[in-house]
């Protein structure tokens, strides 16, 4: 029970994590793959440049894949673990040997 919770609380801990991440890469993302100029202040002046669409691009492709990060950990934290049911009690007399 106790793995259980523990499970739980470590896959909403990455999904809140992943999830925020995600969406501040997606809207740094599509600005820059549309080639939205971007404010640039240095030693006091500011200017209007452009970034590499590639860029942007990426972003959003990081973006898609931190959204999996948490289904992916709540799909192997959570899952009952294939054989777990299936151990022989202590009381159960032991097959002969053949």
């Amino acid at each position: 029970m106790q793995n259980r919770t523990a499970a739980i609380i470590i896959t909403v801990v990455t999904a809140l994590v992943c999830i925020c991440a995600s969406i501040f890469a997606c809207s740094s993302g599509i600005p820059i793959a549309t080639g939205t100029p971007i404010d640039v202040t240095l030693n006091g002046e500011t200017t209007q440049q452009t970034v590499s669409p590639t860029i942007g691009y990426v972003l959003l492709c990081l973006s898609l894949l931190m959204l999996l990060v948490p289904v992916a950990v709540g799909f192997f934290t959570l899952r009952r673990k294939p054989g777990a049911n299936d151990v022989q009690s202590m009381n159960e007399p032991v097959p002969p040997a053949s």
